[in-house]
């Protein structure tokens, strides 16, 4: 992490919400990677946290006023100097006034004023962070190239739970150096496009979570997959100005930008996907797909008076050999092996055997790999000797690895393509 953040400037801005505890930590390790870390604080952020600790953490000390400053115009110093901005939290306040250009202190007007990458960090209660309003303004931001990375799911304050929580350092660590890596330093366009992506106005389908193989209406054969990583590859693809398409069988946040469809099995997965595939560039099957299915589920709940039920299995649909089979020229379609044993082998054997472009693999064995973790480690294989290990690392790590292997073949094939061309 620290060559992604060595000698960069982090705007980090906080404002006044009960996670600004939180951006304490973010502050500590952002300057331990390297990074030269200036806070602005708002006013009702002093109120849950003191500026004095964020000054003595940081890079400078902390500033909170357009008047107060040595500098005439602090505001544009500061985003002119800036590699990125990051706002941690945003409360659903902050998200308004700068959806509407509204700069009534010195963090609204720095992020007015700078070219750098803003990412946003929503903090807040579950009712405020699904309002209308808050998501039109975050959709509204998104499609003018901003960064938002997803409250997480948890308890929050008051002794409520859902969505609406500060993501977790490490996540928003992650987005960040991603950002930095892309430098999309003044490479945004008018629709909000990262000019640098070969993502950028492309069509993106990811597929997401374990399917629901019906045995009667009340239950159901399925797997351990929670959907993290192939969200995780949707909110990915959308910050690099993709038109992301996820389907999915969880009901988890997604940015405001993402088109969800929901499904339940794997016959209105194939359905779903083999759909939105046929004008797609990309395709990420990162679902984890039921290999069997009840042949003929009862059309009642069943009892335990009736005896234990006598299932007949069937194969699902491989909606990867589907997906190849339909694939049009130049799309990139990716599939995922979940795997316990002989994982490089394995996901080899598949990647010839379905005619994918990558297969990426996992050990779903392994402590804090996979299934229910926020974590993964995976291998991404290519046709072509393409070979990428990925260590042990967040999810939205690893979407960014896979990701960054599909651009490379996007780019590959743009410049076999322009050769053709001019030949």
């Amino acid at each position: 992490m620290g060559s992604g953040f060595s000698a960069r400037t982090v705007v980090l801005g906080v404002t006044g919400g009960i996670a600004a505890y939180k951006a304490v930590e973010l502050c500590r390790r952002l300057v331990e990677a390297g990074a030269h870390v200036a806070p602005v604080m708002t006013e009702d952020a002093t109120r849950f946290v003191g500026e004095v600790t964020l000054s003595a953490l940081a890079s400078e000390p902390v500033r909170k006023s357009l008047w107060d400053e040595p500098e005439p115009i602090p505001h544009t110093g500061l985003g002119q100097r800036a590699d990125v901005v990051v706002v941690a939290p945003a409360t659903a306040r902050f998200i308004g006034a700068y959806a509407q250009g509204i700069c009534d202190d010195l963090l609204t007007a720095t992020v007015l004023a700078t070219r750098a990458p803003v990412v946003l960090c929503p903090a807040m209660h579950s009712e405020m962070w699904e309002h209308p309003a808050v998501r039109h303004n975050l959709a509204l931001l998104v499609r003018r190239g901003v960064v938002v990375v997803p409250p997480a799911e948890g308890h929050l304050a008051g002794g409520d739970s859902g969505v609406g929580r500060l993501a977790e350092t490490d996540v928003i660590l992650s987005a960040v150096g991603g950002v930095l890596r892309r430098r999309v330093v003044g490479a945004v366009g008018a629709a909000g496009v990262c000019a640098s992506s070969r993502l950028g106005g492309r069509k993106v389908v990811v597929s997401a979570g374990g399917t629901r193989e019906p045995i009667d209406p009340v239950r159901f054969i399925t797997n351990r997959s929670s959907g993290k990583q192939g969200h995780a590859l949707a909110d990915e693809a959308a910050r690099r100005g993709a038109r992301v398409v996820l389907v999915t069988t969880t009901d988890r946040s997604v940015l405001p930008d993402v088109q969800v469809v929901r499904v339940g099995s794997a016959a209105e997965m194939e359905t779903a996907v083999v759909e939105q595939a046929a004008d797609a560039d990309v395709v990420i099957m990162a679902a984890a797909v039921a290999d069997f299915r009840p042949k003929s589920p009862a059309v009642v709940k069943l009892s335990k008076a009736d005896g234990v039920p006598d299932l007949v299995l069937e194969p699902t649909p491989d909606i990867l050999v589907e997906l190849g089979r339909r694939r049009r020229p130049g799309q990139v379609l990716v599939g995922f092996a979940a795997q316990t044993h002989d994982v490089t082998e394995r996901a080899r054997a598949k990647l010839t055997a379905k005619g994918v472009d990558l297969m990426v693999a996992n050990d779903v064995s392994a402590p804090l790999v996979g299934f229910d973790h926020d974590t993964n480690a995976v291998v991404i294989l290519g046709a072509g000797g393409i070979r990428r290990e990925v260590g042990l690392r967040s999810k939205e790590a690893v979407a960014e690895a896979v990701l960054d292997t599909v651009e490379e073949i996007l780019d590959r094939d743009s410049r076999y393509t322009e050769s053709e061309d001019r030949g």
